[in-house]
């Protein structure tokens, strides 16, 4: 079958049994919703926890610094000198970079879905022949 969209609006009626005076019947509305499902898009799967630290340490900069690290460490092995104390500054800071950007992340993809769930889209629709307003997914 053609999806609605392609179809003229005489088509689509007839294929609902609804006409557009009286619309849907909320009976019918109903079980459209229940085969169907509702009018939104897939959401995207959240990324693990594990997944946004190593996209994190990622980052070119910290890449640098991690490199930094293993080189320190290497001279400090070779020449037998304590430099143990370097490396773990070092480290320390390209943990807190990671942790604060997953920090950062996270909070930016809270407040996006906070603003998607104040913005939430309305329809006005005709259900058994009165105009009513309804959440758009619906």
């Amino acid at each position: 079958m053609e999806s609605y969209y392609k179809q003229s609006a005489t088509n689509v009626l007839a294929s609902l049994s609804s006409d557009a005076s009286r619309g849907l019947s909320g009976k019918a509305a109903a079980e459209l919703l229940q085969e169907v499902g509702p009018n939104k898009l897939a959401e995207k799967k959240k990324t693990p926890l594990i997944k946004r630290l190593l996209a994190q340490l990622a980052d070119p900069m910290l890449i640098l610094l991690l490199a930094a690290a293993f080189v320190s460490l290497i001279i400090g092995v070779i020449q037998h000198e304590d430099n143990f104390g370097e490396v773990a500054i070092i480290l320390f800071v390209v943990v807190i970079n990671a942790i604060l950007g997953v920090a950062q992340e996270s909070k930016a993809e809270n407040a996006l879905s906070a603003l998607q769930a104040m913005s939430a889209p309305t329809s006005r629709v005709i259900r058994d022949g009165v105009l009513q307003e309804i959440a758009a997914q619906d």
